[in-house]
């Protein structure tokens, strides 16, 4: 592990979707350079592993399984790393599926699911975490959003929407928070080499389009996970409200 003192060394920084992609990505980043790093997501052997890789280079991590529609467990998440780190600088809501189709099919059920974890779930981790920060006199949310709410097409229209909700609530939360306290950071990144496609649930067609952009467009999921330290190791008095980072060959 890195000695050299950061803006990040020594952070608490809870994740959700933490167990693959950007989400694992940005947690690896982040033990290295000095973080005690809180994973949560559903797959606990995939977090335990990372949890191992992590100790085993000196850094500081642990674990708790959470689904982010359950405000119980996000709640959970945040808690755990009050009792294990002594406190919660930092939360990466991660977490995010994508049911792609035209509005014209009505998938009731698949706008339902999107809205539960992308929007939700961003909600049940602000109510979590939002009094811990006062309690502290300071904190940071990171959400991951998407390029996908800049620049709308079709079969993502839903889950557009709810990107771009998450875009409006943070920057009205920003707006009401300019005493100094909380500081807010949208991630928008482009097509990223994940995990997500495999479980998107799509008509053929459109998988078949989407794994042929990811294959000729798509980054590396670290090239999420820097962007996302560089809005954490800023100073206290610097916010970075939003970032976009993509492929250069992305339209």
């Amino acid at each position: 592990m890195t000695d050299i003192m950061t803006g990040i060394q020594g952070k608490v920084v809870a994740i959700t979707g933490a167990s693959s992609g950007i989400g694992e990505a940005t947690a690896l980043l982040l033990a290295e350079r000095g973080a005690s790093v809180v994973l949560g997501a559903r797959r606990t052997d995939r977090l335990d592993d990372i949890v191992r890789r992590i100790r085993k280079d000196g850094g500081g991590a642990t674990a708790r399984a959470v689904d982010v529609t359950r405000r119980e467990e996000l709640n959970g998440l945040v808690q755990h790393a009050v009792d294990e780190f002594g406190r919660l600088d930092v939360l990466v809501s991660n977490a995010g599926i994508a049911r792609l189709s035209p509005v014209a099919d009505v998938d009731v059920d698949g706008w339902q699911a999107m809205i539960d974890v992308n929007l939700n779930g961003v909600l049940n981790g602000l109510a979590a975490a939002l009094p811990v920060f006062r309690r502290q006199g300071e904190g940071h949310l990171v959400t991951t959003v998407s390029t996908s709410g800049l620049q709308i097409v079709p079969t993502q229209a839903v889950y557009a929407a709810t990107k771009n909700a998450v875009r409006t609530l943070l920057e009205g939360l920003r707006q009401e928070s300019t005493d100094g306290v909380l500081r807010t950071t949208s991630v928008s990144p482009g097509y990223v080499r994940t995990e997500l496609i495999d479980s998107m649930d799509m008509s053929p067609e459109i998988r078949k389009e989407v794994q042929r952009n990811m294959a000729e467009l798509g980054i590396d999921a670290d090239a999420v996970a820097r962007t996302i330290a560089f809005a954490i190791e800023q100073p206290r008095d610097v916010e970075i409200g939003e970032i976009v980072v993509r492929p250069t060959r992305q339209g």
